[in-house]
This record gives structure tokens, C-alpha cells and sequence, in this order.
């Protein structure tokens, strides 16, 4: 299955879905997301109460489409900008150019 085309995008994102499905069940909607989001080539950060999946859901893509899973748990004082980064907005004063840091 390629990705070379709508079609292609649209089967290989239902294909994706349809793996997930057999061990996330009820998260219709976030497994959409998450498959819209992989497929963009986008980044994901599963935020929410213990015991809604959110391990589970990461793992059942990692299996789906093949990649190694890894988690990092996340502590009280632990930021996600601790694992993300951040840019800031820096002025070159003498210039008066802005630029992303």
C-alpha cells in the first residue's frame, strides 16, 4: 500500500486505523487525530486522567506501522516543554531583526 496518492493516503490511514482499532477501543476520534497527525508528519503529546488508553493508543501505533515504542512518564514538576523544547522570539537589538530561537 502506497502513500502516492489521495487514495492511497486515505487506504493507508484507514489500514492504520483499522490495527489500532483491534486493541484502543472507544477512542474513534482520537485515533483519527493521531493518525491525521502521523501521516502529516506532525507531532503528538497524549495528555489526559489515568486510564484512558493513552499508553495503550501509542503502542498500537508504534505495532501498526511498525516503529519501536519508548515512553517517558511524566512527574508533577515536569513540563511537557521539558521534552519538547520551546522557541522564543529573540530581537537583535542593533538590527531590530526578530528571529526564532
Amino acid at each position: 500500500m502506497t502513500a502516492d496518492t489521495i487514495e492511497g493516503v486515505q487506504a493507508l490511514g484507514a489500514a492504520i486505523e483499522g490495527e489500532v482499532a483491534k486493541v484502543v477501543f472507544g477512542q474513534q476520534d482520537l485515533t483519527r487525530m493521531v493518525t491525521i497527525a502521523l501521516l502529516a508528519g506532525g507531532h503528538v503529546l497524549l495528555e489526559g486522567p489515568p486510564g484512558t488508553a493513552k499508553t495503550l493508543l501509542a503502542q498500537a501505533f508504534a505495532r501498526a506501522v511498525g516503529l519501536d515504542f519508548g515512553r517517558i512518564q511524566f512527574t508533577p514538576d515536569l513540563m511537557p516543554s521539558d521534552i519538547t523544547g520551546t522557541e522564543i522570539l529573540e530581537e537583535d537589538h542593533a538590527t531590530g531583526k526578530r528571529e526564532f530561537k
